[in-house]
């Protein structure tokens, strides 16, 4: 087992950087740090600062409901990450708490 941190970035699913979804952006923003693994999660309803709620079943709030980035890594790569977040000036909720992670049982037979 090991310990880490946990990262949690949430914002609408169609946000974009750099003309890229933003959640496709982050994804390859960690791969480059050597982050080793991460996952997006897409809300079925939410609501952020504004108090605006987003359900999926509404055609109007298409694009708009709410995703999760989550990332679980060293304090190095996370550190990394956020510095380079930071770099590109965006403006993103984030939650940051440390892990404890590892893998159950033996590593799965290769072959």
């Amino acid at each position: 087992m090991a310990q880490g941190v946990e990262l949690q970035f949430y914002f609408p699913e169609g946000a974009r950087h750099q003309h890229v979804l933003l959640h496709e952006w982050l994804l390859a923003r960690a791969r480059d740090c050597g982050i080793k693994g991460a996952s997006v999660f897409r809300a079925i309803a939410g609501y952020g600062r504004h108090g605006r709620v987003h359900y999926g079943h509404f055609f109007e709030t298409a694009g708009q409901l709410p995703l999760e980035v989550r990332i679980v890594t060293t304090d190095e790569l996370a550190q990394q990450l956020l510095a380079l977040l930071a770099r590109e000036q965006l403006h993103l909720f984030y939650v940051r708490r440390p892990v404890e992670y590892g893998w159950t049982g033996a590593p799965p037979a290769t072959g």
